[in-house]
């Protein structure tokens, strides 16, 4: 299925149809695999790559008479997210079944939650390239994961002759929240930053690690269009269980043309859920998508409801960190720093505190931030390191900072000295000393390279001489290329005028 004739690119709010202009209506669901020692409703361990079904009990494997018991932990967990999306947390909320019969349920049913959540009522404030935008958060729930279908002997997954599907349990019971929006996302754009601050926030908090590859976070993607300016919702699909920022931005970059082309075209969307296929950037239907009377939710019988203690729920709320957008604005008022900027090294908290122990050395925090935002982040995204991790500390940074700012070292020379701090694992101000790569600044020692290079360019030297004084500009870069960006620009700015006005 493809878009047609109309087009959206992931920034735009519009999408243009032959018609007229429509705009997107998305809404997100989003689970978050909560970082618990112990299951939703046993003390089944919760761990990644161990042998399949080596974690169960009568409870996770639904044997008869088994009765589940609620993570305190989770709820605390669940809690803590709820309250930091500024979330209302009502004095009681109630389990539900939720029935559908698949192989990855072994009760047939999903203990989850349904008109009585954990909190309901919030927002999420988030940018969007240079567009702060708010979302509100309908509801904010609790609820166990499913097992693990693995799909074996094909490429489809699909079982047919030799092919098979074998369900692992271990996951089975695990702690999810679901965090479900309202539809106010205006851009597939917009859904790909909300859910990448989204992620920041939650592991801010300390509660899930939300690691992609393994599933610890996913979402699905309510979406419609309607024309622009009208406050009616049209009929939405779903894109489920998706756990790539890229490839959910083009999934909804393909999907929202394909519905202005139906609509266009005197046709109907019909609401169902939808696969989204990255090597052809199209999507094709799965099944209708289900409505709530379709899972046949009924109070869980076997949990009582949870009684919220306001006392505790404050408690909580006082240990919540610094989020991430708080932080933000307080890096650009406290070092001066541009909001572009502050957003970049303030949202992740771990390269935030890393910032922060380099500006604690006593450089400064401008010229720390170009340093963490360019040289170290590329390091760490070319090393697949976390913030803190690895050979270059926040006073090895500062270090080379601070011959940066005294003028010990050029700019292009510290670049130098960076790599080489990470090949050599040796302290900047060494590296400088061994590898002679500290800014020449002596007259006597750039006099003759100053010289070479004016006689090496005696049409450029008409050209100045005749007027053309911006022709300095290329004989400072090359007396800095011949020097390897050691000279100093103001000795040879001074040393050229001399040469060329004699």
């Amino acid at each position: 299925m493809t878009g047609g004739d109309a087009a959206v690119r992931g920034a735009d709010r519009i999408v243009r149809g032959m018609r007229g202009d429509w705009e997107a209506v998305i809404g997100l669901e989003v689970h978050v695999e909560l970082d618990t020692a112990t299951k939703m409703f046993c003390s089944c361990a919760v761990t990644k790559g161990d042998p399949p079904n080596t974690h169960t009990c009568p409870v996770c494997l639904a044997h008869p008479g088994a009765l589940p018991v609620v993570n305190q932990r989770a709820v605390e967990y669940a809690t803590r997210i709820a309250l930091a999306l500024d979330c209302t947390v009502p004095p009681r909320n109630v389990f539900h079944r939720k029935n559908y019969f698949y192989p990855d349920l072994p009760k047939a049913y999903q203990i989850s939650q349904y008109d009585e959540p954990l909190a309901v009522d919030g927002c999420f404030d988030y940018w969007s390239g240079d567009e702060k935008l708010r979302c509100r958060i309908d509801r904010v729930h609790m609820e166990e994961d499913a097992a693990k279908l693995i799909h074996a002997g094909g490429e489809t997954g699909r079982i047919t002759g030799s092919e098979y599907s074998l369900v692992d349990f271990n996951r089975g019971g695990t702690p999810l929240v679901e965090i479900v929006t309202e539809p106010d996302i205006p851009s597939p754009a917009a859904a790909r930053d909300f859910l990448q601050q989204l992620r920041e926030l939650v592991i801010e908090l300390g509660v899930s690690e939300c690691n992609m590859e393994e599933g610890q976070v996913r979402w699905d993607a309510n979406i419609s269009v309607r024309p622009a300016g009208s406050s009616t919702l049209g009929t939405r699909t779903e894109l489920k269980n998706m756990n790539s920022f890229r490839f959910l931005q083009q999934a909804l970059e393909s999907e929202l043309p394909r519905q202005v082309g139906i609509l266009e075209a005197g046709g109907t969307v019909e609401q169902e859920t939808l696969h989204f296929d990255p090597e052809t950037g199209t999507t094709t239907p799965l099944r209708s998508k289900e409505e709530a009377h379709d899972y046949r939710y009924f109070p869980e019988p076997d949990l009582v409801p949870l009684a919220m203690d306001p006392a505790w729920v404050e408690e909580v709320r006082a240990s919540l960190p610094e989020l991430p957008l708080a932080r933000v604005a307080r890096f650009a008022e406290q070092y001066g720093l541009s909001r572009a900027d502050a957003r970049v090294i303030a949202g992740p908290g771990a390269l935030a505190r890393f910032y922060e122990a380099v500006v604690a050395q006593g450089v400064d925090p401008k010229l720390a931030a170009n340093w963490t935002m360019g040289e170290y982040l590329a390091h760490l995204n070319a090393a697949g390191l976390e913030p803190g991790h690895g050979h270059v500390t926040p006073e090895r940074l500062a270090a080379l900072v601070r011959l940066v700012a005294d003028g010990v070292v050029s700019t292009s020379a510290a670049k130098d000295v960076f790599t080489k701090m990470i090949e050599e694992r040796a302290e900047p101000a060494a590296i400088v000393a061994k590898h002679g790569l500290g800014r020449i600044s002596d007259s006597a020692a750039l006099g003759p390279v100053v010289a070479e290079v004016v006689a090496a360019n005696p049409s450029q030297v008409e050209q100045y001489r005749g007027g053309k004084r911006q022709v300095l500009g290329f004989f400072v870069g090359q007396v800095m290329k011949a020097t390897g960006g050691r000279a100093d620009p103001a000795v040879v700015n001074e040393l050229l005028q001399k040469a060329l006005d004699g």
